[in-house]
């Protein structure tokens, strides 16, 4: 905290520069995040993933798939972001034809020094990037959105729930 009570960026050493944060003298504790977000598309589109009729392959297989890779490298592609090792990626996707949707939610968990946050926030991005690329040829208006964190446990700051 600084000295007006609020939190500071960790990743920014006294002089101001870039840093990544030395994380050595944390305990190993298990540590889990969870976070969500929604594709929205056109329903003639959510229909051709639903049906699995789409020419390029099963869509929510291959989606999932690329989500798990992404978390396995999320250390490779956020600059400060610590490799650390993965013992679960659950990527779950629904459909929603009422609103033309697929929703997605990526579960990640470790026993490592540091979080998990970013590596479900990129599995997230990453899943529903991929639909997107994959349903792009027949439906390029499609929006990603309300991606956030909605679950955090373990280490120091303890547990941490979107309200």
């Amino acid at each position: 905290m600084t000295e007006t009570g609020e939190s500071k960026l960790t990743h920014f050493n006294e002089q101001g520069d870039v840093h990544m944060v030395d994380v050595g003298s944390k305990k190993v504790t298990s540590r889990k995040a969870v976070a969500r977000g929604t594709i929205n598309m056109m329903p003639n589109t959510l229909g051709m993933v639903k049906q699995g009729n789409h020419k390029k392959g099963d869509v929510l297989s291959i989606a999932r798939v690329a989500g798990i890779m992404a978390a396995k490298r999320t250390a490779d592609l956020i600059p400060l972001c610590h490799p650390i090792m993965l013992t679960r990626v659950v990527i779950d996707l629904w459909l929603d034809e009422k609103n033309s949707a697929i929703h997605c939610e990526a579960t990640t968990e470790t026993s490592e020094r540091t979080g998990v946050e970013m590596e479900a926030l990129t599995a997230i991005q990453t899943t529903l990037l991929t639909i997107y690329d994959m349903c792009k040829s027949v439906d390029r208006g499609m929006e990603i959105n309300g991606i956030g964190l909605v679950h955090k446990s373990g280490g120091k700051s303890g547990v941490w729930n979107r309200e």
